[in-house]
């Protein structure tokens, strides 16, 4: 059983590295793209005159906050782990945004996201950027003061070697730690609780990950 374990976990680290590197030759391209659509545009721009007419309510949608397109209900499995049934909105958006749950797990969220590449962060993150990593398959660990040190400690050393992964503070959360991804949460005991090495295994790029293979760097680090 162990070998099989072993096997597995072999084989779901060499499909990470290599949904990592087809990524990096995406971001490639894409920048090319990217620069090649700038001239064109910048060319029209130039030639043809640009004249912007903004309503007053798009003035105000840009500044107010605004829900995620996130509506449901939690449902709770025998493994602990909760499951958001209902809605969760993918959209790019500029304004900010507030989520019904807390660390949030999906929903509208900001264009760039999070780096997750074993990132660990001493202070909150932007729940914008961090919904956007998580919609790339990564799995966020949060915890509040009254996680123990040496838990917290643990805790970082296993999201440093493991890709597709971030780590920060969150004092507004329920519990003292907690681990989310897209459309799931749940709350451990601690870093010895055998929760997270099973919530790491299954949700690491896992089959609720809406973009597998997408980026977890070159996005922001605050």
């Amino acid at each position: 059983m162990g070998s099989a374990d072993q096997t597995g976990s072999t084989a779901r680290k060499a499909r990470i590295e290599e949904m990592r590197r087809a990524q990096q030759a995406r971001e490639r391209r894409n920048r090319i793209l990217v620069i090649t659509g700038s001239v064109v545009a910048v060319a029209a721009l130039v030639v043809g005159g640009v004249f912007v007419v903004k309503s007053q309510s798009d003035d105000d949608s840009s500044t107010t906050a605004s829900d995620s397109k996130a509506s449901g209900h939690w449902v709770t499995g025998s493994d602990g782990v909760k499951t958001w049934k209902g809605t969760l909105g993918r959209t790019h958006v500029a304004k900010t945004v507030t989520y019904p749950m807390e660390p949030p797990v999906g929903g509208d969220h900001d264009p760039v996201w999070l780096n997750c590449n074993g990132n660990v962060y001493t202070e909150p993150v932007n729940n914008m950027n961090a919904v956007h990593a998580l919609e790339h398959g990564a799995v966020w660990v949060t915890y509040t003061s009254k996680a123990e040190k040496a838990d917290v400690d643990a805790l970082a050393a296993k999201v440093k070697k493991t890709p597709y992964t971030f780590m920060s503070p969150d004092d507004k959360q329920a519990d003292p730690i907690m681990l989310s991804a897209w459309g799931k949460q749940r709350t451990v005991t601690g870093a010895d609780d055998p929760a997270v090495a099973t919530f790491f295994e299954k949700f690491v790029q896992g089959e609720q990950t809406p973009e597998p293979g997408a980026s977890c760097t070159g996005g922001t680090m605050k």
